[in-house]
């Protein structure tokens, strides 16, 4: 490492620990956002020196939890530079690169506008693509605008490089068509799937001719078996897939985690098909990083869930349940979760438009919400577009005295605790800055770690 950025490393080290000091943040983003501003180039050479080199994960949803399973997998084997608070801008890369000089490979979520940038710079050996759904149009544009990005980067990737992509999204199994170093992920198991797309569904047309894509069986959202009766174009073979997936309620998910290496049962503590989908990503990922099936299989059965995506937070005699809603999708499959392992009696939900969260709302007239008003018996509408949300739920069928508007997110956490009694659950459904300031608020009352400490294994 030269001089030159010895030196800028170790001042940006020093802002980090003087945020933390501070109590202005936990030092995540600070001293990468000063990195990239006076030396772009320290991230290409932070990167270099990684012994093993970088993988990249990256998604509109699930990333998050996906780099945390692939953590989990990986952490006995490797020494790690992974964003874990999911700062995961190239400032956020470049603080986590330097937050751990002594790393072995680096393991990075990566922001989907941000992803050709940082796979220019870092020359990953691996990338995992999740999925493309609608997802703050007001900043990233149409879905075909990224699947764009990324196709032009991939081109510049090197081929040694293994491309890990899933196989029922079809803008994203696209990107790997030619290359010869790709694995293909996806769910096998019709028992689980919808027989028709969803109403808010994205990607329902074929990539090839424009025709409607017919579904065999559509899991989340447009993720599925898909293929177009008008050329032919279908969902690739899969190299690893879920079979016999069984959904335990709100508890856990249990699937024949099935690959190149063999087949091993997994019941995995996370419920939800998405987070089936999360798991053969990080089960992919790792395996292009040459990780034994059964080193898989332990890392996900011993997994806790990332910050705020179905989080358990024990609060006085009572749990809070926190799942992220952002988008339509992601939404959506909350949702059906929910159903599935019974909707609790009380509900916060809060709505948020930060640049973060998207400042267009209007993706919450295509939620389905209206499984979850019919069956609450209290819904709580917070955040600082409440009133939007409070309309929302009135004209969703909700009855005006089910339904209270508390815009303050912490009187709103209060209020739904106070409705609850001793040992049951609220279920809190925050956008992400909202996410973010309910697990602000829960580790100022001594219930959780900030969200960017990481406990230890």
């Amino acid at each position: 490492m030269g001089a030159r950025l010895t030196l800028e490393t170790t001042a940006a080290r020093l802002v980090g620990r003087l945020s933390r000091a501070a109590g202005r943040g936990g030092g995540t983003t600070l001293p990468g956002k000063l990195l990239w501003k006076v030396d772009p180039d320290a991230i290409d050479a932070l990167a270099a020196r990684l012994r093993f080199g970088s993988a990249l994960i990256s998604a509109t949803n699930g990333k998050t939890t996906t780099s945390a399973m692939t953590a989990r997998i990986l952490a006995g084997r490797y020494r790690l530079a992974w964003n874990h608070s999911g700062a995961n801008l190239a400032s956020g890369v470049a603080s986590t690169l330097l937050a751990a000089p002594d790393a072995e490979l680096g393991l990075l979520e990566v922001d989907e506008g941000a992803l050709p940038e940082v796979m220019r710079r870092v020359q990953p050996r691996a990338v995992s693509l999740g999925n493309l759904f609608r997802d703050q149009l007001d900043r990233y544009g149409e879905l075909e605008l990224i699947a764009e990005r990324w196709r032009d980067a991939i081109a510049r990737l090197d081929e040694r490089a293994t491309l890990v992509v899933n196989a029922d999204d079809p803008l994203v199994a696209d990107l790997a068509h030619g290359r010869s170093r790709a694995l293909r992920f996806g769910l096998d198991d019709l028992r689980q799937a919808r027989s028709s797309l969803q109403h808010a569904a994205d990607s329902k047309y074929c990539i090839r001719c424009g025709r409607p894509y017919r579904y065999e069986g559509a899991y989340v959202g447009h993720l599925g078996d898909y293929r177009c009766a008008g050329c032919g174009h279908a969902r690739p073979q899969l190299d690893v897939a879920a079979r016999n997936i069984e959904l335990e309620g709100l508890d856990a998910s249990a699937f024949d985690l099935v690959a190149p290496e063999g087949t091993t049962r997994v019941r995995l503590p996370l419920p939800g098909l998405y987070n089936v989908y999360n798991a053969l990503a990080a089960c992919s990922l790792s395996l292009a990083l040459g990780t034994p099936l059964a080193d898989i299989r332990v890392g996900l059965e011993s997994f806790s869930p990332a910050f705020g995506r179905f989080e358990r937070i024990e609060a006085g005699g009572r749990r809070m349940l926190i799942l992220l809603i952002k988008n339509p999708a992601g939404a959506n499959e909350a949702i059906r979760t929910l159903e599935h392992g019974g909707v609790p009696p009380v509900l916060v939900i809060a709505l948020n438009d930060a640049i973060a969260d998207g400042q267009d709302v209007s993706w919450i007239w295509d939620v389905d919400l209206e499984p979850l008003l019919a069956r609450a018996e209290r819904v709580i509408a917070s955040g600082d577009r409440a009133a939007e949300l409070a309309l929302r739920c009135t004209y969703g069928g909700l009855p005006r005295d089910a339904l209270e508007v508390v815009p303050s997110l912490e009187a709103a956490l209060d209020r739904g605790l106070e409705l609850i009694p001793p040992g049951g659950e609220l279920a809190v459904l925050p956008t992400y800055t909202a996410m973010l300031r309910l697990r602000a608020i829960a580790a100022g009352r001594g219930l959780v770690r900030p969200y960017w400490e990481r406990a230890e294994a």
